[in-house]
């Protein structure tokens, strides 16, 4: 991702999150998503971001189709990492803190993807995996054990998805707010070495046939 990708963004992560959540957040909430405003925060902070942070662009047809967010995970639990409000990191929950320091020396290093949106009507063409395959490769790059992530609870496609993958719950469980509701995540995480990246596999036979179109690439920014 470069800062010329912030615009296009910014529109996949707000339609994306108008697309998926509705019924799980609040409405008017979602209604009031601005793609100005979100691509106006992503800029100021685009140089801020720490070391091991990075996005990923899928790329189709030469237009940003997908982005994702990975970097070291914000969890004590997992990396040793105290949260500190506005530490300069990615993010996609609103307010969540940002990892703080690189994660000790000692202790096995873990990460985290902290987002991962496609343009709602290109999902089941195969760049949500693209994505996925390219921010494992991220991981093992950058020596994390173990990657986790966030989903919001009754995102039940996204929790297939990120299944179909190797990621399994792990029993944590929060909540933030979001215009005065409370919204439950459950945690998901795999070991970053085992097997090549996501499965193959086809999606189950109640969804509908993705026609055939150009594979989507992805590429990235540290």
């Amino acid at each position: 991702m470069t800062e010329a990708d912030i615009d296009a963004v910014s529109a996949v992560r707000v339609q994306g999150w108008q697309a998926a959540y509705p019924g799980l957040m609040p409405q008017a909430y979602l209604d009031a998503m601005s793609v100005a405003r979100d691509a106006a925060e992503r800029r100021s902070r685009f140089g801020r971001r720490l070391p091991q942070a990075c996005d990923l662009v899928a790329v189709r047809e030469g237009a940003v189709a997908g982005w994702a967010a990975l970097g070291p995970a914000r969890d004590p639990d997992l990396s040793g990492i105290s949260n500190t409000p506005g530490s300069p990191g990615v993010s996609d929950a609103p307010g969540a803190a940002p990892p703080a320091a690189e994660p000790p020396a000692d202790r096995p290093a873990a990460g985290e993807l902290f987002a991962l949106y496609v343009t709602p009507g290109l999902i089941g063409t195969g760049i949500g995996r693209a994505l996925l395959t390219a921010g494992l490769d991220r991981a093992r790059a950058a020596r994390w054990e173990t990657l986790c992530l966030w989903v919001v609870r009754g995102n039940t496609r996204a929790r297939r998805f990120y299944e179909r993958a190797g990621f399994v719950p792990d029993g944590a469980e929060e909540a933030y707010e979001v215009a005065g509701v409370s919204v439950p995540e459950v945690r998901y995480r795999r070991p970053v070495a085992s097997g090549a990246g996501p499965s193959r596999r086809p999606p189950a036979p109640s969804a509908p046939p993705s026609p055939p179109s150009p594979p989507a690439s992805a590429r990235t920014s540290s």
